[in-house]
């Protein structure tokens, strides 16, 4: 498959995903390139992506965007060790669903197990990837990155 279609299969899947599993209104906003380094302020995922569809995705957003979607999905506002843990299931629940949209395409996404980065952090390693930035109502943003490999 092409780069630029699979990307797009990418980013209507990643759109697909935050829409079904996020109980928010949401605003996509216009995806735009991001050259390495990504610095990361407060909190993100990292899930591997392997089959059809190879590179990285990353979740990012502050603490408290995530803590309010915790809030909202379980009752509780969440911090700490539990803050963290949710948000490596929120990844796994993004991912998932991104990988199970692809396979209405006949496209394979295989994810692997998310590792949560807390703090401030830089990343290298890739050489441009894609930010779809997603204003979640009440919550603030979540930056979806993927990083795609050819």
């Amino acid at each position: 498959m092409e780069i630029n279609a699979l990307i797009t299969l990418v980013l209507n899947g990643t759109i697909s995903a935050v829409k079904s599993v996020l109980p928010f209104s949401s605003d996509v906003q216009k995806p735009s390139f991001i050259k390495q380094p990504f610095e990361q302020e407060s909190i993100s995922v990292l899930i591997g992506m392997t089959g059809d569809v190879r590179g990285r995705l990353i979740i990012e957003g502050t603490s408290d965007c995530v803590s309010k979607i915790g809030e909202v999905m379980f009752g509780m506002p969440l911090e700490g060790e539990m803050l963290e843990s949710f948000a490596a299931e929120l990844g796994n629940m993004l991912a998932g669903n991104i990988a199970t949209s692809l396979a209405k395409d006949d496209t394979i996404m295989d994810i692997t197990p998310p590792t949560v980065l807390v703090g401030q952090t830089k990343m290298y390693g890739f050489n441009q990837a894609i930010n779809l930035p997603v204003l979640l109502e009440g919550a603030g943003t979540l930056h979806m990155i993927l990083m795609i490999e050819m």
